[in-house]
């Protein structure tokens, strides 16, 4: 027979949504009964493979043991989800086990479609330059492939949205034309940038000083173009535009790949899901659209921000509030406003703290012009966010929120 187990909020995904929402829960009601349902033993700090790349943070700084991480007092259940039955307030589990809840909180991520791009799994196999900072483990294999990089024509690549992190795509490729720099290799390199979008960035305070970082380093972009396919044997990189469809194919000698992403399967064949496959939520409450008493929230959810650290950071206090609400009796109107932020690397001690919400309208932190490069903010990226990470909001502090990404 089956087990069954039973939890008053059950969060569905571990990742930083997940377990910001247990600790604040937890910080709010000890009592609390909550379980927390993650398959993987290692929880990562994901902001910092792009430092990682760039041979400016150690990966072992970016992961700690799941168990180390679960709020204390919160249940974790080492499973995976296999089928949600909301009407039933339950959902069953890849070991076949069976959970109810009175509460469900969904924060399963993103996944990353490696096999979307015919020859890019090969690719990063073969040793022949192609790399990404989308793993943990191929991270640290970027900063050994811009270390040996002699010259010639490297690419980096931005997918069609949705996908995480969207500004570290461009990120990287700024601290690899320092690092090129610094080297004496780039004077016999040429740099292409191929993205989906329509431009740089969306908002046009932070796109005015990224185009001029694009023509201080003499990057040749392509934009509307997303990449279709890769020729390991001949490194030769495929793209196509977005909307007229026509191709076009360069030679390599270094591409860095951002790859396409798409929602969980388990949540895609799910009725918590919308046509596309994503937890289907009120983009401002987080509530789901037919089951008042499901959440979702971070990188899952169909809510149209951009997918980063700080945006799940903004929406854990709209759930937790609407939640706690809810509990009582109440009906939360706690909004989320679609606030998300990118800290855009744009060198070596150099960062753009990009801060918006829903309307594509700056939304800063601090009394500064953050649409300047600023030293003080790459050490804020490169020291001060990991701490906060590991020590204030997995842990359900109340310091303010941060920008992290």
């Amino acid at each position: 027979m089956a087990e069954t187990l039973s939890h008053k909020v059950v969060i569905v995904g571990g990742g930083t949504a997940g377990l910001a929402v247990a600790a604040h829960l937890k910080k709010i009601d000890e009592s609390l009964d909550i379980a927390v349902l993650e398959p993987k033993d290692v929880h990562y700090y994901q902001p910092g493979w792009t430092l990682v790349g760039a041979g400016e943070m150690k990966p072992k700084a970016t992961w700690r043991p799941m168990k180390d991480v679960v709020p204390e007092g919160v249940t974790w259940i080492q499973d995976a989800v296999a089928e949600f039955d909301p009407e039933n307030k339950s959902l069953k589990t890849a070991a076949h086990k069976t959970v109810t809840y009175e509460y469900l909180v969904v924060a399963a991520g993103i996944e990353i479609a490696w096999d979307a791009v015919p020859g890019l799994q090969d690719a990063l196999q073969g040793n022949i330059g192609v790399v990404s900072i989308y793993d943990y483990d191929y991270a640290p294999l970027v900063w050994e492939a811009v270390k040996n990089f002699s010259g010639g024509t490297a690419i980096f690549t931005q997918p069609k949205p949705p996908f995480k992190c969207p500004g570290a795509a461009q990120k990287i490729m700024y601290l690899s034309d320092d690092a090129w720099r610094k080297r004496n290799v780039r004077g016999k390199s040429k740099i292409l940038f191929f993205s989906a979008a329509p431009g740089i960035f969306p908002v046009k305070r932070y796109a005015r000083t990224l185009n001029e970082v694009l023509k201080r380093k003499a990057v040749e972009t392509h934009f509307q173009h997303h990449l279709v396919a890769i020729d390991p044997e001949k490194k030769e990189a495929t793209f196509e535009h977005v909307s007229t469809g026509d191709r076009q194919t360069h030679a390599f000698d270094f591409l860095h790949v951002t790859p396409p992403m798409r929602p969980p399967a388990f949540l895609k064949e799910s009725p918590l899901a919308d046509e596309a496959g994503w937890m289907n939520v009120d983009k401002h409450t987080l509530r789901h659209v037919k089951y008042p008493n499901v959440y979702g929230l971070g990188d899952c959810t169909n809510t149209p921000n951009s997918k980063t650290a700080a945006a799940a950071r903004s929406q854990t206090y709209v759930v937790v509030s609407n939640l706690i609400t809810d509990m009582g009796g109440g009906e939360g109107l706690a909004a989320y406003d679609g606030y998300a932020s990118c800290p855009l690397t744009t060198g070596y001690g150099k960062l753009v703290l990009a801060e918006f919400d829903y309307n594509l309208l700056p939304k800063e932190t601090f009394p500064i012009d953050q649409s300047k490069e600023r030293r003080s903010m790459y050490w804020f990226k490169k020291y001060f966010l990991p701490w906060y990470y590991w020590n204030v909001l997995l842990k359900g502090g109340d310091t303010p929120m941060w920008p992290l990404g």
